[in-house]
């Protein structure tokens, strides 16, 4: 995925509810995408012969969104330092051995629009945030179509939907457009995006909606986009997403490309979604969620037919951080989490977005499907931390191979063979030769068989804590746990496991 948006000089790089003021009453200005202000002008939907009219009315309140920044860089210390050639090269910028850090200036370029005749902007948070590690935010600075220049101050931003909400002044009323409903597009509505791709100006694509409740795969809470097959370009990022009657209902966020380039997927961020966190950073607040404190893992189809459970429907716990919520609430690793207050967890409405809409504080009932058997539970649900704490480090390397030599102690089991691995029970001298923390239990992998399914994604030195969701501690807890799930018409069993510092880790694995 690469957001759009461009970034030049010396840079590297690369739920609640609520309603949103969008106009100042103290103003006569209208919006101007208000009804019956272009409706009449608008192309006729079904069978577009030109959006000029429409453009010409909406592209007032499209606006260009560029800043300045400050990027200290560390330079590379001088390889000749110490030799004749030292202060020859020195004075070139070689750090003069010393490598000290130095300062540069950048430039980013973006999108945006109005949504208020006093000079609210809405773009993306990443159009305006440090562009890279060591960099700061000089000045920000909108353009309009006329272009004329105003500074903006950033009155609030939210990383975790990647929105921004600027604030210029202006001795005039602005133009300006409002959001509209965008639960009511539909694949194969005509769009027409407009904003500043390249630095380029005022630029206008359409195409039609490709797609809604479009996940990307990100972790988080918030992965559901419009995408759409309009050119979105870098630049592009904040400008708006309208829809034939001139409603904005997508601010354009991202693209899908190998080259940096319009493929034709594009994806914005739901209006209608956006709404709330936009009311709640204009009145200068942060943006509260809610947290379980659960790692989660998507279901894919080899861990449903394990569980024997339908397809694109509830997310794995892979670890229940001790003391959190998730955890007092009674999940574990292994549940898979089906509903929460009887909303369905699927692709589409993930459990990290339905729990991140839970307002803090509330009390969720969660289905959850454990060894087979469904229950409720209750949790509390507590606020979420920042994306920047909630960011943690994969652990260490993997250890080395610390097992003892494949001798008759090492030998499969009948349920491990139906699986194409030789396991043997974990001790605190294996686990500590392997590098695994020595909280971990289980069955340590000694051999797998690489002709089979397990052989492409278990080696020698992995530690199995569960299968199914029940815990083993010997290879005869592997086999008769295989045999059941054989005998039941399973084709596969679902393992947690652990791989150095690495824990949790959820796969599927066939039954020969």
């Amino acid at each position: 995925m690469r957001y759009a948006y461009a970034l030049t000089g010396a840079l590297l790089l690369g739920g609640t509810a609520a309603s949103l003021a969008l106009q100042n009453p103290a103003t006569a200005q209208i919006a101007q995408n208000e009804p019956g202000a272009i409706n009449a002008a608008s192309p006729r939907a079904g069978a577009p012969m030109s959006f000029a009219d429409m453009v010409a009315k909406l592209q007032p309140a499209v606006v260009n969104i560029s800043t300045t920044q400050k990027v200290t860089v560390q330079q590379q210390a001088n390889p000749f330092a110490g030799t004749p050639f030292g202060e020859l090269f020195g004075q070139f910028g070689g750090g003069g051995g010393g490598g000290a850090p130095v300062t540069r200036e950048g430039q980013s370029l973006g999108s945006g629009f109005l949504i208020s005749a006093d000079g609210y902007v809405v773009t993306n948070n990443h159009v305006i945030a440090p562009a890279a590690k060591g960099a700061t935010v000089e000045s920000i600075t909108v353009t309009l179509q006329d272009r004329k220049e105003y500074k903006a101050k950033l009155i609030g931003r939210d990383p975790t939907s990647d929105l921004a909400v600027l604030k210029i002044v202006s001795p005039t009323p602005l133009p300006f457009v409002k959001l509209g409903d965008s639960t009511r597009a539909r694949v194969g509505d005509w769009v027409v995006a407009i904003g500043q791709p390249f630095g380029l100006g005022g630029t206008v694509t359409a195409g039609i909606v490709s797609a809604v409740h479009r996940s990307t795969g990100q972790p988080g809470p918030f992965d559901t986009f419009i995408q759409t097959d309009a050119a979105i370009n870098q630049g592009n990022s904040g400008g708006p997403m309208f829809n034939l009657n001139g409603e904005v209902i997508g601010i354009n966020s991202q693209i899908y490309s190998q080259s940096g380039g319009n493929i034709g997927i594009g994806f914005a961020i739901p209006a209608t979604e956006a709404k709330p966190i936009l009311a709640t950073l204009m009145k200068g607040q942060s943006v509260q969620r809610g947290y379980l404190g659960v790692s989660i893992q998507r279901m894919t189809d080899d861990m449903a037919a394990a569980l024997g459970l339908p397809k694109d429907q509830g997310e794995i716990i892979a670890r229940a951080e001790p003391g959190g919520p998730g955890e007092k609430a009674g999940l574990r690793a292994g549940d898979v989490v089906v509903a929460i207050n009887g909303e369905a967890v699927t692709p589409e409405r993930t459990l990290s977005s339905l729990v991140a809409n839970a307002a803090p504080g509330s009390t969720i009932r969660l289905e959850v499907v454990r060894a087979g058997k469904r229950q409720t539970l209750n949790a509390t649900v507590a606020t979420r931390p920042s994306d920047d704490q909630l960011a943690a480090l994969n652990g260490g390397a993997e250890g080395e191979d610390g097992l003892p030599e494949e001798d008759g102690a090492t030998q499969a089991t009948p349920g491990s063979s139906s699986l194409g691995v030789a396991v043997q029970p974990l001790t605190p001298q294996i686990a500590r030769s392997i590098g695994v923390d020595s909280t971990v239990q289980g069955v340590v992998v000694a051999a797998v068989d690489p002709a089979t399914d397990a052989g492409q994604k278990l080696k020698r030195g992995d530690v199995i804590s569960s299968v199914n969701s029940q815990p083993v501690r010997t290879g005869a807890d592997v086999a008769r746990i295989v045999a059941a799930a054989k005998a039941a018409g399973r084709p596969s069993v679902l393992l947690s496991m652990t791989r150095g510092r690495v824990s949790g880790a959820l796969i599927a694995v066939k039954i020969k």
